[in-house]
């Protein structure tokens, strides 16, 4: 049985992280802390665990064996490597960090200590992606030759713990990016995961369009962007984000390939579509995919995978060592949106 401790108890602690441990046979939540004390004694008594009484005391511990990192984007690192140092294992919240170093000096502290470190990039685990992994590894329809993917919502105030304009996620610095970081990630790595193979150059605009703090001046981070990548095998295709989907989260991926083409969470139905060159189309009826609005989460199978490979040892999808490779790319967006110019990896 592994001790878990939580740190950060906002929407995706409480609605991902603490429910999904709680139906996990082989882990217990030991612990928990959040700057808002409210918050975190209000999920020790939904889900157990002491209250602590600062992220470092959680770290230090030693009945503790995990951590979840689910605190605001400016302090993955620090606590991150404090609870590897620690020789705790961890699993951190996306993106990962925000700067390449900081990204590396997770990575290293893992190493250093032998301790497993993955990222929380779930779409990786949805049963339709891992199917359009499997069918575009097979060969069966031929190389990708170029994609198009969008993630839009409403916006992270909507969901976020504090419900508020004034979150977190809108401020520099302690968020540091904005949609293309907090969503572009997602289809950036998804992108990565599906064609298999890493971006050889980027071309990004951004902006911020319509979200506002409560005194009404714009956010400090994009509330928009458009993402262009260009593969080292060739494929080409756009990564479009957006936290201002007010009527509807638009969470959608289409790859086109030699021999047809794969549509991703397009259909209510069918979370899987291929149509083949030939026209003949199947339809698969795997999964629906999860958005911000559902009152009723179900696993993202990111917390059983994260126990399993501390339990066996055995290499993860969502290990950091490849996730890095994804955090490259968004750097190089950021790169290119501040200079104007296509930037290279």
């Amino acid at each position: 049985m592994l001790n878990v401790g939580i740190i950060g108890c906002g929407s995706i602690a409480r609605q991902r992280h603490a429910a999904e441990y709680k139906h996990n046979e082989n882990t217990n939540i030991a612990g928990v802390f959040d700057v808002s004390r409210e918050r975190a004694e209000s999920m020790a008594a939904d889900f157990g665990g002491k209250v602590y009484e600062s992220a470092e005391a959680l770290i230090a511990d030693p009945s503790i064996d995990a951590v979840s990192v689910c605190v605001a984007n400016a302090y993955h690192e620090p606590i991150t490597i404090d609870a590897l140092n620690h020789g705790k294992h961890v699993l951190c919240e996306k993106p990962m960090a925000i700067t390449l170093a900081e990204c590396e000096a997770m990575y290293e502290a893992s190493q250093k200590n032998g301790m497993r470190l993955l990222i929380d990039h779930n779409q990786r685990l949805t049963p339709a992606h891992k199917k359009a992994k499997e069918i575009i590894a097979s060969g069966e329809l031929g190389r990708v030759i170029s994609f198009s993917a969008t993630f839009g919502h409403k916006g992270p105030e909507m969901w976020s713990a504090d419900k508020s304009s004034n979150t977190w996620f809108f401020k520099k610095n302690a968020a540091a990016f904005g949609s293309m970081a907090d969503l572009g990630i997602h289809k950036i790595d998804l992108m990565r995961y599906l064609i298999g193979a890493d971006v050889k150059n980027v071309f990004s605009r951004m902006a911020t369009l319509d979200k506002k703090f409560p005194d009404g001046t714009p956010i400090e981070v994009d509330d928009n962007s458009v993402e262009i990548l260009t593969f080292d095998n060739g494929a080409l295709g756009t990564v479009t984000t957006s936290w201002t989907h007010y009527a509807e989260e638009c969470n959608a991926s289409t790859l086109y390939c030699e021999k047809g083409t794969i549509k991703l969470y397009q259909d209510p139905t069918y979370s899987l579509q291929i149509v083949y060159a030939d026209g003949t189309k199947v339809n698969y009826q795997l999964d629906r995919i999860q958005t911000n609005d559902d009152k009723q989460q179900t696993s993202s199978g990111t917390i059983d995978l994260f126990v399993d490979s501390i339990l066996t040892g055995k290499p993860s999808v969502l290990d950091a060592a490849d996730i890095i490779k994804s955090m490259r790319v968004v750097f190089a967006c950021l790169e290119s949106a501040d200079s104007g110019r296509i930037v290279d990896l």
